[in-house]
């Protein structure tokens, strides 16, 4: 690298999901952030899906943005470009670092790759995961943790997890806490909280809320039973409303199938993106029982827009949680335990809401951003 000059990176974006899931959302607050920085810290480039590319370009105005093949919508194709196209991209944009985002990254390139591994689940929570999956991303983790010039982790968690599982070099390993964007996650208006009520059609109902995949691992099917048992003697009882995207959790439907006539369940699917302030924000709980996260994303979102949080203490929640959150384990029975005492306490909930919006903001974009950049100014050539 030239003395004085910021490295020229290339960020490979080709991973975000359409729906703007968990790495749609680190992506695009890092780079928003990254590119705040402006041209005199880093030399910016980034190749993402076509679709996104225009996006990236009103985000980015310094950066150069370019479109990568149509075919890499469909993930097979993706990979394949990553090995072959990618390496050549970083060398036609002279790249002196490539950073790949999303746990793979290419085997060769003409300069130093950082990558982002998001978690150790597949290796401490296999069972959560189909076959094909764990042993996809088992074998791209130990990839990674070989032939990168520097890993980055979301939390402590993760890193500790890399290292007891993997013998990872911790000196290559750094630590970039996400961030949440303030302005997409805040605290709702009572009008905003309005909207959602009747957009799902809840009346005066209460409600406890989740949002997140419905894989395994986030443990949905004991949420709902645990909250089945919770509130089966209300005279009112509250609504549960799983929100995300659809998953490959079985045990969902046959967890649906046991919930009394009497109470309310409901599954919007996909909210947008503006509603969900007043969905989090206006819920009487935020209830994640997850197995375990490399950080915790959801999390730290519903405590940005003022929900009391229901959580477990596994891997990386309580660095992200800390003393803001309650904690509870993973079975229906001591859900059910915590989130009726949390229910019936509501000076508690009003204090956990309080304490999680104040500690949401110690998570900041910037803070992430400054970790990647020295990152990749370290190994930049």
């Amino acid at each position: 690298m030239t003395p004085g000059r910021p490295p020229r990176v290339l960020v490979d974006a080709t991973s975000v999901p359409a729906d703007r899931g968990g790495v749609g959302r680190y992506v695009d607050g890092l780079l928003g952030a990254v590119g705040a920085l402006g041209p005199e810290r880093l030399d910016l480039a980034v190749v993402a899906q076509r679709s996104d590319a225009e996006r990236y370009r009103r985000m980015l105005p310094d950066a150069e943005v370019l479109a990568g093949p149509a075919a890499i919508v469909h993930r097979p194709a993706r990979l394949a470009w990553e090995q072959t196209g990618l390496p050549l991209l970083a060398q036609q944009v002279g790249a002196q670092v490539l950073h790949s985002p999303f746990y793979t990254c290419p085997l060769r390139a003409s300069c130093p790759v950082t990558v982002t591994v998001h978690d150790a689940t597949f290796f401490t929570e296999p069972e959560h995961y189909d076959n094909t999956k764990r042993t996809f991303f088992r074998s791209a983790i130990k990839t990674s943790m070989r032939r990168a010039a520097r890993v980055i982790v979301p939390s402590k968690a993760t890193r500790d997890e890399l290292i007891r599982l993997l013998d990872a070099d911790p000196t290559r390993i750094d630590v970039a806490y996400h961030g949440v964007d303030q302005d997409a996650f805040h605290m709702p208006t009572e009008g905003e909280k309005a909207r959602v009520r009747a957009r799902l059609g809840l009346g005066d109902s209460g409600y406890v809320a989740f949002l997140g995949a419905k894989e395994p691992r986030k443990n949905v099917p004991n949420l709902i039973r645990g909250w089945a048992r919770a509130v089966a003697d209300w005279p009112n009882p509250p609504a549960l409303v799983i929100a995300g995207g659809q998953g490959h959790d079985d045990d969902i439907e046959r967890a649906v199938a046991e919930v009394p006539s009497h109470l309310r369940l409901l599954r919007p699917g996909y909210l947008r993106y503006a509603d969900l302030p007043g969905f989090l924000g206006g819920a009487l709980v935020a209830c994640y029982p997850s197995f375990g996260e490399g950080f915790g994303l959801p999390i730290l979102e519903a405590m940005a827009c003022g929900a009391p949080v229901l959580t477990t203490p596994r891997l990386s929640l309580p660095e992200v949680g800390g003393d803001a959150v309650a904690y509870t384990t993973e079975t229906p029975e001591r859900i059910a335990e915590d989130l009726a005492d949390l229910l019936h306490d509501e000076p508690r909930r009003q204090t956990l809401a309080k304490a999680g919006f104040d500690r949401a903001k110690e998570f900041t974009w910037e803070s992430s951003a400054e970790v990647h950049v020295t990152t990749w100014t370290r190994v930049a050539v």
